[in-house]
């Protein structure tokens, strides 16, 4: 079985849970024979320690130079999205990037915002955490969707999904499991979890 490998962006300031619940998710996911579907890896603009909310220190797996292909590429959120990374435009141009490449790209929480001020999300329907629906609608051309946990903006060009506030990447990540292989291992992975899907 060929892996499906995911990038995660990661950047100082980011929301723990942003990253680490779709990490867990994807991670988990397995065929029947214990093989896994996805390699899980890190990635930030530098390959230094990255110091995330709370202070959780992270160290990526790679940086923007050295990261291999990634098929599915996954944008958290967090102060250090809507306050730093959304002016750099390393990261933004990262972003556009591996858009343009990958199978599929999930924003969780406030990632949208890196992925508005990119022009990914223009003339789709997204969401994002709760209290920054207004931020999201600021952007021209973007639907924006409240009180749903994720929005699928997929179309022919590109497969987009982002979700709401911080645990909704969990219950987003499982649905684009359903989405990339079957609704069979999204409901073997939630349960492994203890997660409610329903």
């Amino acid at each position: 079985m060929v892996k499906r490998t995911v990038g995660i962006l990661l950047f100082n300031e980011v929301e723990v849970l942003d990253f680490a619940g779709p990490f867990e998710v994807f991670s988990l996911a397995e065929n029947g024979a214990s093989d896994k579907h996805f390699e899980v890896i890190t990635i930030a603009e530098h390959q230094a320690p990255i110091s995330a909310r709370n202070g959780l220190q992270v160290i990526p797996d790679y940086s923007f130079a050295t990261h291999p292909a990634i098929d599915v590429l996954v944008v958290p959120g967090g102060y250090g999205a809507e306050q730093t990374e959304i002016h750099n435009k390393a990261v933004i141009d990262w972003i556009i990037a591996q858009t343009n490449v990958a199978v599929l790209t999930l924003s969780v929480c406030t990632g949208a915002l890196l992925l508005a001020k990119a022009g990914l999300l223009a003339g789709r329907s997204a969401t994002t955490h709760w209290m920054d629906l207004d931020n999201l609608a600021s952007y021209p051309d973007i639907n924006v969707i409240s009180e749903q946990r994720f929005v699928d903006a997929s179309d022919d060009t590109c497969s987009i999904v982002t979700s709401a506030g911080i645990s909704a990447g969990i219950h987003a990540s499982l649905y684009c499991i359903e989405k990339l292989i079957d609704s069979n291992t999204m409901h073997t992975t939630a349960h492994r979890m203890a997660f409610d899907i329903d």
